[in-house]
């Protein structure tokens, strides 16, 4: 006798527009973390003055209050806490999208809140690093729940706008300490990680379960995947987005970590003028989120994806090349391309893997990230401290890493095609 399949595991999933609520439960979650992992990096000058010691001297422990290899040190454990996400993202291909999304989104923004306590520098590494992973998790999951809720039309458009959420979250941060650093300090900006918290109960409503996810889970040929586990089949697309996100990470880890640090201390830039380039970083990011959108759909993802990478690097280096127009110009244009980075390789992160191993994949581009930015916070911060040379930092960090891009054409083309046409059989 023939069983008949389950009809549940022969429906067709139902998607929905790059706009509806499933996806701005998405957005919110995104902003959530954002808001929390951002913090430490637009108030590590507030925590170099906090515990560390400012004194006149040309070294950069004497203008930052901290040496850049300790602030190198402290952001990596920070960032390779990160790795944890790995599991934690991995963990959703076995219990569900929805139900991890909530679990790292709350239990992250809480250790978040619980740093503003920290009474020392290494005291404030570790419990910052503690909430860490679970944000770290919660942006990869924010862009699988995007990813799986709608078709090839508005899958760009969608993992945009949850870009577009982590951005809005961590600039909010870098506004905030600019315009209240001395009222507020690092201890009240991470306080105010309460708000995104209390709206985890409507990210909950609103981020529903994918039907893709719940329809795997159901057919007839299922089989629940080892923690992290990716098939033979996917093997060589996931070392080479690996390769991809540790390059890219060795960029931004280093140039997004001290920038605030070398405006506020080095170039010693005002609250006022912090602030407005940080406004400023929002509209070209916008800008950029968009432009990265359509070519992402219009030209493919693996193009969109290369230039945004190179722009990224090259207005890296212009940041700490040491005039402040320099540094505004940088930081601005480096936004814009990290956003029109972003759609396309978001897309094509989820379009590359089946739904049963796909956060699985997400959460090993999240690892591969995390030790490129480990490593490049180590030799950044070690190469700024000799003379305080933070451009030939620069230079040899974010330059090297930028050759990288070219890999983006060893792997296949996904635009305009549906998540389940593009799995190896």
């Amino acid at each position: 006798m023939t069983l008949s399949p389950d009809p549940e595991s022969l429906r067709a999933p139902r998607l929905h527009r790059w706009n509806d609520r499933v996806v701005l439960g998405a957005v919110l979650a995104s902003f959530a973390s954002g808001f929390g992992q951002f913090g430490v990096v637009t108030a590590l000058g507030s925590v170099a003055r906090t515990f560390g010691h400012l004194v006149h001297g040309a070294t950069l422990a004497d203008q930052a209050g901290l040496s850049g290899t300790k602030l190198g040190v402290g952001l990596a454990i920070i960032r390779l806490a990160s790795i944890g996400g790995l599991p934690l993202t991995a963990l959703a291909d076995r219990v569900g999208r929805h139900r991890m999304l909530i679990v790292t989104v709350g239990l992250g923004l809480t250790a978040t809140v619980l740093a503003a306590a920290s009474p020392g520098y290494w005291w404030f590494v570790v419990i910052f690093a503690c909430g860490r992973p679970l944000l770290s998790a919660t942006n990869a999951l924010s862009e699988v729940i995007a990813a799986e809720q709608t078709d090839t039309k508005g899958r760009a458009k969608a993992l945009a706008l949850v870009a577009a959420g982590y951005g809005v979250g961590a600039g909010l941060t870098a506004i905030i300490h600019s315009l209240a650093s001395k009222s507020l300090g690092f201890r009240g900006l991470f306080l105010l990680a309460v708000v995104p918290l209390a709206l985890v109960p409507l990210i909950s409503r609103w981020a529903s379960e994918p039907d893709r996810f719940a329809i795997a889970e159901v057919s007839p040929h299922y089989v629940a995947p080892a923690l992290g586990a990716v098939g033979r089949p996917f093997r060589r697309r996931l070392v080479l987005l690996s390769i991809i996100a540790f390059a890219l990470s060795f960029i931004t880890g280093p140039a997004n970590s001290f920038i605030f640090l070398f405006a506020q201390n080095i170039d010693h830039l005002s609250g006022v003028t912090t602030a407005l380039m940080v406004v400023g970083a929002g509209a070209t990011g916008l800008a950029g989120l968009l432009i990265g959108r359509w070519m992402a759909d219009r030209f493919g993802r693996r193009v969109t994806g290369a230039l945004g990478m190179t722009g990224l690097a090259l207005f890296g280096v212009l940041s700490y090349t040491g005039p402040r127009i320099d540094l505004i110009a940088g930081y601005v244009l480096g936004v814009m391309f990290g956003s029109i980075f972003a759609p396309a390789v978001g897309a094509i992160v989820n379009e590359l893997f089946p739904t049963s191993v796909r956060a699985s994949a997400s959460g090993w581009f999240l690892a591969s990230g995390v030790l490129g930015a480990v490593i490049g916070l180590v030799v950044f911060g070690a190469i700024a401290d000799i003379g305080n040379h933070f451009a030939l930092a620069a230079d040899l960090t974010f330059l090297p890493a930028m050759t990288v891009a070219t890999l983006f054409w060893s792997l296949p083309e996904t635009k305009g095609r549906e998540l389940e046409d593009l799995w190896p059989d």
